[in-house]
């Protein structure tokens, strides 16, 4: 596989605290990366440096490199508003916008592209199919996205995202706040998605890490423990503090 992202002593300071300490890693593309590891150990605070959403956060400050296709992210003349175009964002809540569902996939392609309502048309489709979502809405498409359940709400989140064309798709626990079904569909897309786009995705459940992933990477105050393809990470981990976390000895 081809290295999508190249992570290189990356430190992240909020104000005087260390967040992250000195990451080194990479990111392959077209494959699914998960991010595991306990409650405030630094895994959102990565993913949210890999289209730079730290920035929005006063006192923030980067050292190191993260090289996306061999472009320095954090270089000063990086465009951030089209990073963040490549590389689109999932949240852990369904955060949908409060109009219709045409509208809520038509939003980036408006502000980034000039389209006729042709063309937009094909786009929302396009993006509603990727998502795994037209076949439920095709009838609907002017009614609240609100009114979707959370399920599709979130894979409507997906959609839109898909809608401006990224490179990549950041899921930061998209799923822990949906139902069983819900979640299911979520990882089916996934592994669908990963022929074309790179997927990284924090998630606090192993089950669904060793499911979905192709590499786990194990972060731990901050620091990268352990990265390797899941399948090896989680039957024969190289460090005893992996082994101890995915075996729920802490965390």
């Amino acid at each position: 596989m081809q290295t999508k992202y190249e992570i290189n002593d990356l430190k992240l300071y909020y104000g005087d605290f260390m967040a992250l300490k000195g990451l080194n890693f990479s990111i392959p593309e077209k494959s699914i990366t998960a991010l595991i590891g306990p409650s405030g150990c630094g895994k959102s605070t990565f993913l949210r440096t890999l289209n730079r959403m730290n920035d929005m956060i006063a006192g923030t400050r980067v050292e190191g490199e993260i090289l996306l296709s061999g472009d320095n992210i954090y270089a000063p003349s990086t465009d951030v508003e089209q990073l963040r175009k490549r590389v689109g964002m999932v949240f852990q809540q369904p955060n949908p916008f409060p109009k219709s569902i045409y509208e809520n996939v038509a939003f980036g392609p408006r502000l980034h592209q000039k389209l006729d309502r042709k063309q937009l048309n094909e786009v929302v489709e396009r993006s509603l199919r990727g998502a795994s979502l037209w076949d439920e809405v095709k009838d609907d498409l002017n009614k609240n996205a609100m009114g979707l359940s959370g399920g599709q709400q979130q894979r409507l989140c997906i959609a839109r995202a898909l809608a401006v064309d990224p490179d990549v798709l950041l899921m930061d626990e998209s799923t822990s706040a949906l139902d069983p079904i819900s979640t299911l569909k979520i990882e089916e897309l996934a592994q669908e998605l990963k022929e074309k786009y790179t997927i990284v995705m924090v998630t606090h459940n192993m089950h669904q890490a060793a499911r979905v992933s192709d590499q786990t990477v194990f972060f731990l105050n901050g620091e990268v423990i352990e990265a390797d393809q899941t399948g090896q990470l989680f039957s024969n981990p190289s460090d005893k503090r992996t082994e101890e976390y995915i075996t729920g000895r802490f965390g």
